[in-house]
């Protein structure tokens, strides 16, 4: 296949410079349609020195490809208008390459689909550590980018606020009220286990998966879908504001 032009620039020469701010410099473009996912990985970001963009789809991504070319790119693997591994495979093979593609998704059993696509390294669902995100994305640099000798690694989590799981919570309300087809049945099962992950909601989770499973084998949905409305709803109000 023809490799695909993506990009206006080419990547500027970088390394790193400050220690606690290894990432100074990159501009970071997450491609995740989860509130609390993109919220916890801008604020990562912004511990990290790193500049961040976001899409929420893969059309948009593509948009923002077309102008720039930032030096990593997150790809959760469920987007709503398409597979996360076919935008990895996209950018995998553009000139020039995005120096680090990274996937993402609340299933590590996507990891192996992630690297197949040709991404550099995958994060699962929560995105919480600092450390492990920085050392995702410096130990998929270019050899000379990378860190000389020995660094500290922060021990910080991150907690992303209610504000963007309440978003994240009435998105999924919207799509239920608007649920007709197949599509987006698999949609709400996928996006929600992985809110539910990053809400460490284990209730959340269970229901999603249950609906998946139940999806996949072609049972009735109706007991799945009250389940997930009621739990929904109740996450709504615990994060209202008053």
């Amino acid at each position: 296949m023809e490799q695909e032009r993506i990009g206006a620039e080419e990547f500027p020469t970088w390394r790193v410079t400050l220690p606690n701010r290894p990432l100074t410099g990159l501009t970071v473009l997450v491609v995740e349609d989860s509130r609390i996912a993109s919220e916890a990985v801008r604020l990562l970001c912004l511990r990290s020195g790193a500049r961040i963009r976001r899409a929420d789809s893969i059309r948009a991504a593509l948009r923002h490809l077309q102008t720039y070319l930032p030096g990593v790119v997150i790809v959760d693997m469920g987007l709503p208008d398409g597979d996360g591994a076919d935008m990895i495979a996209t950018i995998a093979r553009a000139i020039p390459r995005v120096p680090v593609v990274l996937g993402i998704s609340g299933d590590p059993g996507n990891r192996d689909a992630a690297l197949r696509a040709g991404a550099d390294g995958f994060l699962a669902k929560p995105i919480e550590s600092l450390a492990l995100f920085q050392q995702a994305i410096l130990a998929a640099m270019p050899p000379a980018a990378r860190p000389q000798g020995l660094r500290a690694l922060p021990d910080d989590v991150i907690a992303p606020d209610a504000a963007a799981l309440r978003d994240d919570l009435a998105h999924v309300a919207d799509v239920l009220a608007q649920a007709e087809d197949t599509d987006a049945i698999d949609y709400i099962a996928r996006f929600l286990a992985g809110v539910a992950r990053s809400a460490h909601d284990r209730m959340l989770e269970d229901a999603a998966t249950s609906l998946a499973h139940g999806h996949a084998q072609g049972r009735a949905l109706a007991t799945d879908l009250a389940r997930i409305s009621g739990l929904v709803q109740t996450g709504l109000a615990a994060t209202r504001v008053s």
